[in-house]
């Protein structure tokens, strides 16, 4: 079944700001743009991804998967084993997102200048 519904990224009750708000956050960015690769373990993911708290990672872990923008997969092993990857929807992201997070590195330097510059200067004026 689909529906027909116009949706608007201006309007402050719209559904999709609670989409942004969620692609806007650094871990949920990180956890895309690795997962791009192909299914990883949460423990791989949380070696990758410095500086994420294990609750952090499996929150955000968590908000994606509701999206419907990751699987998780359970293996019956000892101990089990989880494993996560990106799904369809997820993969309409991957351009993006890859985009997104790599630009930060390639202009990290013309970031910091231009803040530098913006410190240094006098903005009463």
């Amino acid at each position: 079944m689909t529906v027909d519904k116009a949706y608007d990224v201006y309007e402050d009750g719209c559904p999709t700001r609670q989409v942004l708000e969620r692609l806007a956050e650094k871990w949920a960015l990180l956890i895309l743009d690795r997962l791009e690769g192909g299914p990883i373990r949460f423990n791989h993911l949380r070696r990758d991804i410095k500086g994420i708290s294990q609750k952090v990672l499996s929150q955000t872990l968590k908000r994606l998967e509701r999206d419907g923008l990751i699987s998780r997969t359970i293996f019956a092993t000892v101990p089990v084993t989880v494993e996560y990857a990106l799904t369809p929807l997820g993969r309409t992201l991957t351009e993006t997102v890859s985009a997104f997070t790599h630009w930060a590195e390639r202009n990290m330097e013309a970031v910091l200048t231009a803040q530098a510059a913006y410190d240094a200067g006098d903005r009463n004026g």
